[in-house]
């Protein structure tokens, strides 16, 4: 398996291995990751089989926005891959990502890779709330001065005269 930064080249097949990419709200969140450079591709012999997106959307933390492995190839250690791959890029001290209730394998990998619970967020999907997860930075291979200099940069900050 080969992980890699995603091309624009790539959008069409990310999209074909993606079953939820047929909404266009998906199809546009796709081409808006590959082209700020926030997505990454797993190929198996030149051919996509999973896609992960890290953000810092997440209150200036490193934020995991989708992980997404094709059925075919799922639990046989690409959706981890893509996972600690984005762990190598992340900038800030923690990472942070969400899954559904539900979704009982992606809990198992995010508590197998040392992730842990950070939340619970009801409302977003009816009847299946959304769990945050998050990894603390002593275990993410991250530069502290790049840390430091994005939060103070992507954090709005309130001015305490308001």
């Amino acid at each position: 398996m080969n992980i890699r930064p995603a091309i624009a080249e790539d959008i069409a097949a990310i999209c074909a291995c993606d079953h939820l990419a047929g909404e266009p709200a998906r199809r546009r969140f796709i081409r808006d990751a590959v082209a700020s450079g926030t997505a990454d591709v797993a190929e198996r012999e030149a051919r996509v089989i999973g896609y992960a997106v890290l953000d810092y959307s997440f209150y200036g933390h490193g934020f995991i926005a989708m992980l997404y492995v094709h059925p075919a190839h799922r639990r046989a250690g690409v959706g981890a891959g893509l996972i600690r791959h984005v762990e190598t890029r992340c900038k800030t001290a923690k990472l942070f990502t969400s899954t559904n209730e539900r979704n009982r394998p992606m809990q198992a990998l995010l508590v197998k890779l040392g992730y842990s619970p950070s939340g619970v967020i009801n409302n977003l999907d009816e009847g299946d709330p959304e769990i945050v997860y998050f990894k603390r930075g002593e275990k993410l291979p991250f530069d502290r001065d790049t840390e430091e200099a994005t939060a103070r940069s992507s954090v709005p900050r309130k001015d305490p005269n308001r």
